[in-house]
């Protein structure tokens, strides 16, 4: 039975991954700082199924004991600082975690075992103001902002210990992806969750920031099948994992509000402090190597996963025990 040890496993990744790879007849063991408390809700329903370990990013001494104890075959960092409008308001914390905290647990990994695979969640925010569309893993990296300059960190640190180690370090460069699992701050769990909130008479309207942003938008669960993919073959290598295909923050809007039969025209309210700027280029991923290499592609369309997160708020909002508080 192999071992895997993931990083962020109390996150909307982290819980999908720990899903596949149990389902794959692995022992999963999930990295969690001592001062968490409780378990996550994203992890309830694996209660019994995975095992926690302590562990900080902040702190090599601690990593370096958790590999030691847990004996991990790979080892999946996940986790981030990643909300990028939060880059700016603790740009120095999200430096740390994100950046830092990589070179830490690589830098654990060459201390206790070389022979641990090690696969980093890269963000296709490192490429920015990109200079050419579609992205793939030769164009160039520009980030905008303190969350794709600490994700570009990480991954070239990814790189050189692969390279001066000879470590099988490999980075995923993912593009924007969704779920029910997904953190409410973010935009589209945003406009999910508020569509049903206001079909259920919780809510009188959704405020947005720009309507035409648009993203290259994928399902979670496709997302770690592609990093398990990447850390179980037998050359190290970078991918991209993307659908290809943009869509707007209104094509959000609209597949939201026609799941619940509402017209979302008298209900969206555009409002200026949600607009983010700088604003990047339109990032759309080619996933052109990870469809050749790894068999990998998208299996949930658009609409399926937005209509699957719209439900599952429904389902949340409408028990009795939510509706008191939310």
């Amino acid at each position: 039975m192999p071992t895997a040890l993931i990083t962020g496993i109390t996150g909307q990744d982290g819980s999908y991954l720990a899903e596949l790879l149990l389902e794959k007849g692995y022992r999963v063991v999930g990295l969690v700082r001592r001062s968490s408390s409780g378990t996550p809700e994203r992890l309830r329903h694996l209660l019994g199924r995975i095992e926690l370990a302590p562990g900080d990013l902040l702190d090599l001494p601690s990593l370096i004991t958790t590999l030691e104890a847990t004996r991990p075959d790979e080892v999946y960092n996940l986790a981030a600082q990643s909300f990028v409008p939060a880059s700016w308001q603790q740009p120095l914390l999200t430096q740390d975690v994100t950046a830092m905290g990589v070179t830490r647990l690589l830098e654990a990994i060459r201390l206790v075992n070389r022979k641990i695979r090690f696969f980093q969640a890269s963000s296709s925010e490192m490429f920015g103001d990109a200079r050419q569309t579609p992205q793939n893993e030769s164009t160039p990296f520009c980030p905008r902002h303190p969350y794709g300059i600490s994700k570009l960190f990480a991954h070239w640190m990814t790189l050189n210990y692969r390279h001066k180690y000879d470590i099988f370090a490999v980075s995923g460069i993912s593009y924007n992806h969704e779920s029910p699992r997904r953190g409410t701050e973010f935009v589209s769990r945003k406009i999910t969750r508020t569509a049903a909130k206001i079909k259920l008479g919780l809510a009188s309207e959704l405020r947005l920031g720009s309507l035409d942003s648009r993203r290259d938008w994928g399902f979670a669960g496709d997302f770690v099948r592609g990093m398990w993919l990447m850390l179980n073959r037998s050359q190290a290598e970078d991918f991209v994992l993307a659908t290809g295909v943009l869509h707007s923050v209104q094509d959000v809007v609209e597949a939201a509000f026609s799941r619940v039969g509402l017209e979302w025209r008298e209900y969206v309210r555009q409002d200026e402090q949600f607009s983010r700027a700088p604003e990047v280029n339109e990032l759309r991923g080619d996933a052109t190597r990870a469809r050749e290499r790894l068999a990998w592609e998208p299996r949930v369309d658009f609409k399926s996963m937005i209509e699957m997160m719209v439900d599952a708020d429904l389902e949340d909002l409408a028990r009795p025990q939510i509706l008191k508080i939310s």
